[in-house]
């Protein structure tokens, strides 16, 4: 099963987040939220929250019956497209104007898991019916009725 997560319009030049993507881009989860915590870039920590909420994602398509940790998650699919600049204007020299673009991008994340999910039935032959502890009581003296 498969589970994505989309960034729109990222305060960030598409170029200098895809230097950081190709280092995590087919790496399992876990081991990418380590590369990005210890690299020094801005698009690091852009790039772990994406992460980390398409594996939120992974979670809730499974209805939080199981959790991540226990599968392996893969990032099958990395993608950082070019968004449309935002055109602004700077002051110039005898009361002109010159333009200048904010560059913008979009990330999108696709992971899924090496390990398949267990089935339902599966499911249902783990769960196995409570034990029901009975309290027992010491007996009691019989000098203590006295």
């Amino acid at each position: 099963m498969e589970a994505k997560a989309i960034l729109r319009h990222c305060p960030m030049s598409a170029r200098k987040v895809r230097l950081v993507a190709d280092i995590i881009r087919g790496k399992e989860v876990t081991d990418a939220l380590y590369t990005l915590k210890f690299t020094r870039k801005k698009a690091a920590s852009i790039l772990e929250k994406v992460l980390l909420s398409a594996v939120a994602n992974w979670e809730y398509k499974n209805d939080n019956t199981v959790d991540a940790d226990d599968y392996k998650l893969v990032i099958k699919k990395l993608l950082v497209d070019q968004a449309t600049p935002l055109k602004r204007f700077r002051p110039a020299p005898m009361g002109r104007a010159m333009p200048y673009k904010k560059h913008r991008c979009h990330i999108t994340i696709v992971i899924e898991n090496k390990i398949p999910l267990p089935t339902e039935q599966e499911q249902a032959e783990q769960v196995t019916e409570p034990t029901t502890v009975e309290s027992t009581t010491a007996p009691e003296d019989a000098a203590d009725k006295t």
